[in-house]
């Protein structure tokens, strides 16, 4: 986690970039890694803890229909939340992440493990992908911080390769 974490920092500072997150089922540990790392100071401007639809609603802008239609665990709620970590924060990029970490709360549609990450810098494309996550709770939550700060990683070296 911390060598990943590291990327991410050396990623975003080589760029002159500031990263934020919007967590749910991760609870803060994207943040936690980063905030883990010497220096992160210089990279990382703020995370959102939006565990529940509320806190996604009152903080990140998550539209109340997008959560009736779709759920917090879906494509669409994760778009927004990059949106609204973007938009509610001095930083450039933004990460969310949202899913069903167990042991409870899964569906046929939506099986524990099930995880939207989704990536995005401000005025560009945002990219979203769905997960399925095997393990206890505790896996779950580990797995989807790496999947989370490599989608970082993936999304600053695409940019690189662009330029």
């Amino acid at each position: 986690m911390d060598i990943l974490a590291a990327q991410v920092g050396g990623l975003l500072k080589a760029h002159g970039l500031l990263l934020a997150t919007a967590e749910s089922c991760t609870g803060g540990g994207v943040a936690q890694a980063i905030t883990g790392i010497a220096g992160s100071s210089a990279w990382f401007e703020r995370g959102f803890v939006t565990y529940s639809n509320l806190s996604k609603q009152q903080l990140l802008g998550v539209e109340a229909a997008t959560l009736a239609q779709y759920g917090a665990v879906s494509e669409a709620c994760v778009r927004e939340m990059v949106t609204g970590a973007l938009a509610n924060s001095a930083a450039q990029v933004a990460l969310s992440v949202s899913g069903i970490a167990g042991p409870e709360g899964g569906t046929p549609e939506k099986p524990v493990g099930t995880v939207w990450f989704a990536w995005g810098e401000k005025n560009a494309a945002i990219y979203a992908q769905r997960h399925s996550i095997a393990g206890n709770r505790a896996e779950v939550r580990a797995q989807a911080v790496k999947i989370a700060l490599q989608g970082v990683i993936d999304l600053l070296n695409a940019r690189i390769e662009l330029a």
